[in-house]
């Protein structure tokens, strides 16, 4: 895979995130007070690298016995922080540099239950001698206060398309692949920032272009099509008073694009500001339909009962 052999080893190698990186590196000038991190930003914009990036740079080549990675998204109950976290935090790790810590990386975070966080609280405050925590989270919002209290926090955006597309040239170049600057700009397009997605994209275009170019016809062919423009389409029916079509594009997001009801809401207040034929009164009352279904998701209601409601209220909206 791709992502994983061009995955940056170095923080000098991680693409732009300059404010991040800045204030990570001077952290870690003094790695023995390095203190609990908090990584937040939207998917694919090197959270998750530069975790393993510090890692790596504390504890060496051999950094993975020496760090305990867990996804709270697959091991979110309190059970997982009470023992595997605990377990691990109170052993104390000698590492190549010197500091006597080790490091848990959890990913996806903010979908640990409240219940699950105070437990890591109270781990983080008493395991504080023998090991650090870089929590990793879509939304900052996701996580309670008395843990970001306790972290540094760096935010991370998305990037912009000359970084990404600089990045994406070196790869075919790298794997030999002659790559129309069109069909890189396309590829972008496609990925709405998300790099990771961006290099899935590329790997398979690639595969599937004749004779080593790839050209925007082949990425036409091969790339699906862009799901923020499935989710403009999805918010145009609404609007239009066509809710079971756009019910069923819904579903289609949902079940052949795997995307979430989060991720499906985050995108849609994101596309609601390009629809110009909307008025500010209309455009007020979707952006407060929108944000409703964002906190029932939060709180753990059905993603299909909500994001159809959602509809719903947007049919209601463009009637008006």
């Amino acid at each position: 895979m791709w992502i994983e052999k061009y995955r940056p080893k170095t923080l000098d190698d991680v693409v732009n995130q300059r404010d991040a990186i800045g204030g990570i590196k001077a952290l870690l000038k003094t790695p023995a007070t390095m203190p609990h991190m908090l990584l937040s930003g939207p998917p694919g914009t090197g959270k998750s690298t530069v975790a393993l990036c510090i890692a790596r740079q504390l504890m060496g080549d051999n950094f993975r016995r020496l760090v305990l990675e867990l996804n709270a998204s697959d091991e979110r109950g309190i059970g997982v922080v009470r023992e595997r976290i605990k377990g691990f935090s109170q052993v104390i790790q000698t590492t190549p540099s010197g500091v006597q810590f080790g490091l848990v990386i959890l990913d996806e975070s903010d979908e640990m239950t409240r219940d699950a966080q105070t437990a890591l609280r109270r781990i983080m405050e008493t395991s504080s001698r023998t090991c650090r925590f870089i929590l990793i989270c879509n939304y900052q919002s996701g996580i309670i206060e008395p843990i970001q209290s306790r972290c540094s926090v760096f935010r991370f955006r998305y990037l912009e398309e000359k970084e990404a597309a600089g990045f994406m040239t070196r790869i075919c170049k790298a794997e030999s692949v002659d790559a129309d600057p069109k069909a890189i700009a396309r590829i972008f397009e496609l990925s709405g920032g998300d790099l990771r997605s961006a290099i899935n994209y590329l790997q398979v275009a690639a595969v599937r272009s004749k004779g080593g170019k790839l050209d925007l016809a082949t990425v036409s062919k091969v790339v699906p099509a862009a799901e923020n423009e499935l989710i403009r389409d999805m918010l145009n029916l609404a609007l239009q008073g066509e809710f079971i079509k756009s019910r069923d594009v819904m579903y289609e997001l949902m079940g052949k694009h795997g995307l979430s009801g989060r991720e499906i809401v985050r995108t849609a207040n994101r596309e609601l500001g390009r629809i110009s034929d909307l008025s500010n009164e209309k455009r007020v009352e979707a952006v407060r339909a929108l944000g409703e279904c964002d906190f029932r998701l939060t709180q753990g209601a059905n993603e299909d009962i909500q994001i159809s409601a959602m509809l719903a209220q947007l049919n209601l909206v463009g009637r008006k």
